[in-house]
């Protein structure tokens, strides 16, 4: 199952929303389980390089069903997945993309967000993944 277009407007919002009550200007991805972009929007401002990185982050998320970030800690020197980011045409690895899973713990898309902190990326992904539902799959072996 895919998000839906109505879903990718509606955590599209929900992002917006956050972004602009933090006083900041994202770029806002939204793919489908299949990794190819749903929707996306830029807000008035927000740099051009954030564009490529917000769709990143999401197929980021999508490709490893976990949280940006987490692929970013296991991705260190020394990490089971150093190097990690140099595959599937450049991945992005700190915080902003988050997997979108639905009521039944399925997968259906992932949000990526970029423009301001990564923790503001953060939570401005995570509030448009919260509009759809949860942003955390079962548990996996590679989380730790």
């Amino acid at each position: 199952m895919h998000v839906t277009i109505e879903q990718a407007e509606k955590a599209i919002e929900a992002a917006r929303k956050r972004a602009l009550e933090l006083n900041t200007q994202m770029c806002i991805a939204i793919v489908d389980s299949g990794a190819n972009l749903k929707a996306f929007y830029r807000m008035d401002d927000a740099w051009v390089g954030s564009i490529d990185i917000a769709v990143k982050k999401a197929r980021t998320a999508v490709f490893f069903g976990m949280p940006s970030g987490q692929i970013g800690k296991l991705s260190q020197p020394g990490g089971p997945l150093f190097g990690i980011e140099h595959s599937n045409d450049g991945l992005i690895t700190f915080p902003g993309g988050l997997p979108i899973v639905d009521a039944d713990g399925v997968m259906i898309g992932a949000i990526g967000v970029s423009g301001s902190s990564v923790e503001n990326d953060h939570a401005v992904a995570k509030a448009g993944g919260e509009a759809l539902g949860v942003c955390d799959l079962p548990e996996h072996p590679w989380r730790t």
